[in-house]
């Protein structure tokens, strides 16, 4: 195929059901259109790539180049890119661009009924949530749904790496890291976000995703009174996410005992929702478990499995952070 301008681009940003934008070096560009990744007509050369790399991060005083081989940055209007070049990128410039839908999903829309009646209790009785899932599975557009149940008269902080959260909620304050800048200088980590926002007044803390150190001062804010905070991680199941907070808390504390961190995070997390996206691109969520506290006699972390496909299979155990909720009741959120 002969490469084609670089506007020939604009009909695909402009598609409403593309939510990704895929170019692997010079060659055909690929979209995810409603959840399935399809090779396009369009194919660009060297020469459009370039182009492309610089109107986008030309705007937003980025760069990329052999000494900073990679970028990730959040778009103007809302969309998150990422730019690698060679030598880390083998077969050319990649561009990687994430759109995000403005229309707002509430949870009737993204869960099945027993799940939504379950988590908008869990939403009311201020239960911590960690939603786990892959890339791509829809972990930020569920935490905008569950913000959407949060009282009007509540004050929300979030915390991301590249913001992307468009919280359906009153009073949002949104926080953004940075990078450093050319001389390495003036980076403004997300736990440096976590710990500035404790001084925020927040009602529930937002964190867009844990990945490393900044999961200890999560821990912390949901451990001292802020409570119905959110977050989400890269997990396979809600098992797999369990290991994952353990690993990064032991990484970030590695003078702090194992069955330390797992009373740690027995004590903040309540509930973990699992989202999967299928291979004709539908999402789902596959499990909604509960956190038990550690019994003195336990060394390991015990998961209640409430939900699955749907189904409900249990019932909550732990009793509601607010005492204006009563427990939950199937049939009677």
């Amino acid at each position: 195929m002969r490469a084609v301008p670089l506007e020939a681009l604009r009909p695909l940003f402009d598609d409403e059901h593309v939510t990704e934008l895929l170019v692997n070096g010079p060659g055909p560009v690929w979209v995810e259109r409603d959840g399935v990744l399809a090779r396009t007509a369009v194919v660009v050369d060297r020469v459009a790539l370039e182009r492309l790399i610089e109107r986008t991060l030309g705007p937003i005083g980025r760069r990329v180049d052999h000494a900073s081989p990679y970028v990730d940055a959040r778009l103007p209007d809302g969309s998150r890119v990422n730019i690698v070049i060679p030598p880390i990128a083998v077969d050319g410039p990649c561009v990687s661009i994430r759109r995000f839908r403005r229309g707002f999903r509430d949870l009737a829309q993204l869960a099945r009924p027993a799940e939504a009646d379950l988590l908008a209790w869990a939403v009311r009785a201020r239960a911590n949530i960690l939603v786990t899932g892959a890339a791509g599975a829809g972990k930020t557009t569920l935490l905008n749904a569950l913000a959407s149940v949060v009282p009007s008269t509540e004050r929300i902080v979030t915390i991301e790496d590249a913001a992307e959260l468009a919280l359906a909620a009153e009073h949002v304050v949104r926080l953004e890291a940075r990078p450093p800048n050319s001389e390495g200088l003036g980076a403004v980590t997300v736990r440096d976000l976590v710990r500035n926002a404790l001084r925020m007044r927040p009602d529930r803390i937002v964190v867009g995703e844990v990945r490393g150190t900044e999961v200890v001062d999560m821990v912390h804010a949901m451990e001292t009174g802020h409570h119905g905070s959110f977050s989400t991680c890269h997990a396979n199941n809600p098992r797999d996410a369990v290991q994952r907070l353990e690993a990064m808390l032991l990484s970030a504390e590695a003078s702090m005992p194992v069955p330390v961190i797992r009373a740690h995070l027995a004590s903040c997390l309540d509930l973990i929702v699992h989202v999967e996206r299928h291979a004709d691109g539908t999402r789902a969520l596959g499990e909604i478990t509960e956190v038990l506290p550690l019994a003195p006699d336990h060394r390991a972390l015990t998961l209640n499995v409430l939900v699955q496909a749907g189904r409900p299979v249990g019932v909550p155990r732990r009793p509601p952070r607010t005492a204006t909720v009563p427990p939950f009741v199937w049939g009677h959120p």
